[in-house]
């Protein structure tokens, strides 16, 4: 059902966390992501005066006034249009026309001033996505907002990204991904815990790809051997999730293969203290592992449910590495219309 006249849209989109797959997903190989608890909110409203205007909670932007046709104006600053790049590029890609007012809100994705590396930037395109198309009278289905936001969100990482962390966004819950394909659900085992943990204080996915990237350049060789590697063990995530060993095993294992990568790109992907942690989880009865681009974000540990679980959380936290508070399986992209000539319907059939 096609919706006209909205006065008001609400959209919201989850955050997410790699399990498996990291590096190998952006050479075909599959990914296992996780939707968390942590939602980027997106509110439009028609414009008071024939100019759009952009509020940002999040990231530390004062409410802008942007141009008529809603791009940045030349005259603001570099690090503001940095900052605004998912929404530019969301904004071309649904090519949204009327004058808007729009909040987007990210705050759940920052801790102590830090990123936590939660997916925050394909979030905000998820849910921008979503509110824009119904603010312009479209009825988008679940994959077609998964492809509008994976364009606009890769152009605002210069291609950096597999469109997974968008994917998970639109999708929710435990989803299968290959590159530039709708994902598959899968059901996550009830005996098996995840912990996300803070390791650092955030780290850039473009840079850490960036440099990878430049390894790939530099010594393809070596590179499409660590990838074959890390793209074997992924083939194997969808039947792992079936057992809690069989997963726990192949945790270790692609954590290893990670390091051999990081070794030779020397792109800051696993850290001494990511050694640690995974030193100490495996002393406990549990696998610690870089999630996403690796760096300063957060890691995850794996353990089975109960009493070793609880260890798990206790060791960590006395050597620094904090629990973030999270839920895993969180229900993908919804959104909410005001006052409009209808209810809102995705074309999947799922309410909104």
């Amino acid at each position: 059902m096609t919706i006209t006249a909205v006065t008001h849209v609400a959209a919201s989109a989850p955050g997410k966390l790699f399990l498996l797959g990291e590096y190998a997903v952006l050479e075909g190989a599959p990914a296992l992501l996780f939707a968390v608890d942590r939602r980027v909110t997106v509110t439009v409203t028609p414009s008071h005066d024939d100019r759009w205007h952009l509020s940002t909670p999040g990231l530390d932007v004062a409410a802008l006034t942007l141009e008529a046709d809603g791009s940045i104006p030349a005259s603001f600053d570099a690090r503001t249009r940095e900052r605004l790049q998912v929404f530019d590029a969301v904004r071309s890609e649904v090519r949204a026309t009327r004058a808007l007012s729009i909040t987007i809100d990210s705050t759940p994705f920052f801790a102590a001033g830090h990123k936590l590396g939660l997916g925050s930037s394909a979030a905000v395109a998820t849910a921008l996505t979503a509110a824009l198309s119904v603010a312009a009278g479209r009825s988008p289905s679940r994959e077609d907002i998964r492809i509008l936001a994976t364009a606009a969100h890769r152009s605002a990482q210069r291609g950096a990204g597999s469109g997974g962390d968008v994917a998970s966004s639109s999708y929710g819950g435990l989803i299968g991904y290959v590159r530039d394909t709708a994902p598959t659900s899968l059901v996550w085992p009830h005996e098996l815990e995840i912990m996300a943990v803070v390791t650092g204080t955030g780290s850039s996915t473009t840079s850490l790809v960036g440099t990878v990237r430049e390894y790939a350049a530099r010594e393809p060789a070596q590179y499409r051997a660590d990838i074959a590697q890390l793209a074997k063990l992924a083939h194997q995530a969808a039947d792992a999730v079936l057992s809690t060993e069989d997963f726990l095993g192949l945790a270790a294992d692609y954590f290893d293969a990670l390091v051999v990568l990081d070794e030779h790109a020397d792109a800051g992907i696993v850290s001494q203290h990511h050694r640690r942690l995974h030193e100490l989880a495996a002393d406990l009865g549990g696998v610690f592992k870089t999630s996403g681009a690796g760096g300063g974000d957060v890691g995850l540990v794996f353990a089975k449910r109960g009493e070793s679980a609880a260890r798990l959380g206790a060791a960590f936290a006395q050597v620094g590495a904090e629990a973030v508070p999270l839920s895993f399986g969180a229900h993908g992209v919804t959104i909410t219309p005001g006052t409009t000539t209808g209810i809102h319907r995705m074309r999947d059939g799922s309410t909104s």
